[in-house]
Parts: C-alpha cells; sequence; structure tokens
C-alpha cells in the first residue's frame, strides 16, 4: 500500500512536467517568441528591438502571475492546515492547469492575440504551481527520513522522463517546421490539423492538458486524504497561524537562511527555465522543432541527473548537492550573457559559426541537470528541517518563500532588457540571485534542524 502511494505521489510530476516542458521552457515559448517577434516587426520595429519587445511582454506577464502567487500561496496554505485538507486544493488547481493549457491553442500566427496568450499561460502556471504546493506538503509522510532523498529525486526523474516522452510526441506527430509544414517525422501534423495555421504547434497547449487529465489518475486513485481530524474553514485562525509560523524564524536561523536561499534560488532557476526558449527563438533564432531537439537532451539529462542527484543526497546530503547544483547553473549564466551569434564571450567567431548552437545545448544539458538535482535536493532539505508532526507548517514557510518573490526575477529581466535594449543582458539579474542563494547557505545546517 505504502509503495503504491509512492508511485502515486510520483505520476504527480510525471503528469504536471510537460507543462515544464513543453509549454515553460520549449515549444510554447519558441513559437511565441515567432509569432511575437514577426508582429513587432509588422509594426515597424528592428529584429533586434523586437526581440526584446517579446521578451519583455513575456517577462511582465510571468511578474504579474509571480506576484498573485506571492499573494495567495501563503493564504492558500494556511487556509489547508488550518482545515486539514490538502488534496481538495490540488483538484481545484488542476483544474486552473488544464484550462489554461487550453488557451495557448488561441496563439494564431496572423493576428495575434499575445496578451490572451500571456493569461492563458498565467492561468496555467498559477493552476501548476499551486498544486504542487499541497503534493510537495504529502513528501515527509511517504517513508522514513533517510529514505527522502531518493524518493524526491526519483519523482524527480521520473517526471523528467515523462516529459521527454511527451515532447518526442509532440515533435514527431505534432509541431510543424515553419518551413516546411512537416514534423521531425516528415509527416503533416497528425489529426489534419493544419501547418499553414501552425495547428500542429498550437495543440501543445490541449495535448499539455490532455496529458495531465490522464496520468493524474493514478495519484487519485493511489494517494489518499491524510489521517486527522477535518475543521471547518476560519480563515481568521489560518492568518493566526501564519503569522505564528512567520515570527517562529526569528527563532530558527538555519531554517529562515534556508529559506532565503531556496527564495532565490528557486526564483532564479524557474526565470532561467521559462526564458530558455525565448532566449533560443531571438537570440539564436532557432525554429521550435530545434527547440524541440534540445530539449529532449535538455530533459533527458536533467531526468538521469536528478536520479543520481537522488543517491548522492542519501549519500552525503542535500546541501553539497545544492551548493554543486548552484555554482553549475551561475555558470551557465555567465556563459548565457556574453554569447551571441557573432561571438562568445568577447572572442569573435567566423560567420556562420555553430559554436553558438552547441554551447546553448551544452547549457540545456546543464540546466536540467543541475536544475532537477536541485529542486529535489531542497524539497529534502526543507525535510530535514522538519519533523513528521511539523512537516504540514515547514511546507508552508516553503511555500512562502518559494513564491514571495516569484515575480523577481522576470521583472528584473525585462526591465534590465527593457533598459538595455540587449536579451543577453537582461539574463544578467539571475547571476546576482542565484549568488545571493549560495552566500546564505553559509548560515545553514546541513543536517537541519531536528526536532525543535
Amino acid at each position: 500500500m505504502e509503495r503504491r502511494r509512492i508511485w502515486g505521489w510520483w505520476f504527480f510530476d510525471w503528469a504536471s512536467q510537460p507543462f515544464a516542458t513543453l509549454l515553460m521552457t520549449f515549444i510554447f515559448p519558441v513559437y511565441y517568441a515567432e509569432i511575437a517577434r514577426r508582429h513587432y516587426v509588422a509594426q515597424g520595429m528592428t529584429p533586434e528591438a523586437a526581440g526584446a519587445a517579446a521578451q519583455s511582454l513575456w517577462g511582465y506577464g510571468l511578474g504579474i502571475c509571480g506576484v498573485i502567487i506571492a499573494v495567495l500561496a501563503p493564504v492558500l496554505g494556511a487556509i489547508a492546515d488550518n482545515t486539514g485538507r490538502r488534496l481538495v486544493w490540488v483538484w481545484i488547481f488542476s483544474a486552473f492547469y488544464m484550462a489554461g493549457a487550453w488557451g495557448l491553442w488561441f496563439l494564431m500566427p496572423g493576428q495575434p492575440n499575445l496578451h490572451l496568450a500571456i493569461v492563458s499561460f498565467g492561468i496555467g502556471l498559477i493552476g501548476m504551481e499551486f498544486a504542487t504546493i499541497f503534493t510537495n506538503a504529502l513528501l515527509p509522510g511517504l517513508a522514513p527520513h533517510d529514505e527522502i532523498g531518493r524518493i524526491s529525486g526519483s519523482g524527480f526523474a521520473f517526471g523528467y522522463l515523462g516529459g521527454v516522452i511527451a515532447l518526442a510526441a509532440v515533435l514527431l506527430l505534432l509541431a510543424e517546421n515553419a518551413q516546411t509544414g512537416r514534423t521531425m517525422l516528415g509527416i503533416p501534423p497528425v489529426l489534419g490539423l493544419d501547418p499553414a495555421l501552425r495547428e500542429g504547434t498550437r495543440a501543445v497547449g490541449p495535448f499539455t492538458a490532455l496529458w495531465y487529465l490522464v496520468f493524474m489518475i493514478p495519484f487519485a486513485l493511489w494517494v489518499p486524504e491524510a489521517p486527522g481530524p477535518r475543521r471547518p474553514l476560519r480563515l481568521g485562525a489560518a492568518m493566526a497561524e501564519l503569522g505564528r509560523l512567520l515570527a517562529s524564524l526569528r527563532h530558527r536561523h538555519s531554517l529562515a537562511a534556508w529559506l532565503a536561499s531556496s527564495m532565490f534560488s528557486r526564483d532564479a532557476l524557474n526565470a532561467l527555465y521559462a526564458f530558455g526558449g525565448v532566449y533560443a527563438g531571438t537570440v539564436l533564432g532557432w525554429p521550435v522543432f530545434l527547440a524541440g531537439v534540445f530539449g529532449v537532451v535538455s530533459a533527458v539529462s536533467a531526468a538521469v541527473i536528478s536520479w543520481i542527484g537522488g543517491r548522492a543526497d542519501r549519500r552525503w546530503g542535500p546541501k553539497p548537492v545544492i551548493v554543486a547544483c548552484t555554482l553549475v547553473l551561475i555558470a551557465v549564466c555567465i556563459l548565457l550573457t556574453g554569447m551571441s551569434r557573432q561571438q562568445v564571450l568577447g572572442l569573435a567567431l567566423a560567420e556562420g559559426s555553430r559554436l553558438p548552437d552547441a554551447l546553448f545545448f551544452l547549457c540545456g544539458a546543464l540546466i536540467g541537470g543541475a536544475g532537477g538535482a536541485l529542486q529535489s535536493a531542497s524539497r529534502t532539505m526543507m525535510v530535514r528541517h522538519t519533523t513528521p508532526e511539523r512537516a504540514t507548517e515547514a511546507f508552508g514557510l516553503y511555500a512562502l518563500s518559494g513564491k514571495a518573490t516569484a515575480f523577481l526575477a522576470p521583472l528584473l529581466i525585462a526591465t534590465v532588457t527593457d533598459v538595455t535594449g540587449s536579451q543577453r543582458l537582461g539574463i544578467s539579474p539571475l547571476i546576482v540571485m542565484f549568488l545571493l542563494a549560495l552566500v546564505l547557505l553559509v548560515w545553514v545546517k546541513a543536517k537541519g534542524e531536528g526536532a525543535q
């Protein structure tokens, strides 16, 4: 029964990963960047200015979503804790996830409604983030303390494997090359979808929604609501409990430092995922299908390294894994800010050089692998700062820290992009955020706080 419950919990990662893989990183952002840049060029902008405008709009949209998440996440977490119910919130926000994903179908190649696409994406993103909050809170009750790292890492690996399969299906059967109108199999998009209207690529939204619906069935069948009392909703009591949790951080220095560190690293990592596809589409001029191949490389590396990271976590603990992954992500951000078609870190390139493409493939593998292992080890570190009896409290704080500045990185990227007019330099705030996360780890106890 417990083994089945773990598998059910893993299936949430499998079901939800395509949103990050297909819609946030590799397929939809590249399509959005292509359509938005063409739209702005038609309005008289230069290609570089059009690319910057597309990235700014994307950044401001994600920033607004981040503000909404930051305001509502702690409130919802406190309400769920106070009532003793989590699964009902998973299903409510699953509906947001599917509705938002489906809405991306309506980003047409001609006369595109860019704002509708941003709103739809935001609804789906909010649904995914909030559903994840409540499923993460189930982790401490799944297994003994020393097995949590392995289970967390295996969950991420399983999720990334699902992302690889979903991405492969989209590339082979749906997403058409804009020039040829054919998929990577050399066929028109299946189901009679019209390549001239980019229906194969646009279908990635409905595909993601249906994938989630189907693969949440094991979660629904095998993950019951945790035992405990059910209480009526009292908003005042929930807010009072949230206030008490925040006040307790004055006496829990390792936990406070860890929450602040993870706040910066998770915000920067999410932005790196969100802007990778836009960067590929506008700075390097990649078409959707090439970004999809890049996505397969990234997702495979993420699955493998997340699994390895889970084993490393079990052997050495989560802190060394977190430090190593953060250093890798800092190096990636430095490379991205210093790379274009003409040069890499100040070194001029020959006309038509493919080195930027090869380096970006390497960056994708590193982002996928280091990002997956970082997130897995972060969940384990949170478990080390609590006990099973206080897991809900701890993950409520973890959710709050993860969303409190969810708007910061996208808004910083959008602002720096606007000010400099350069998409490459727009990525530079992420370097500072990862460095801050690394410094704050100095005060985090490797074995956590234990029982308080």
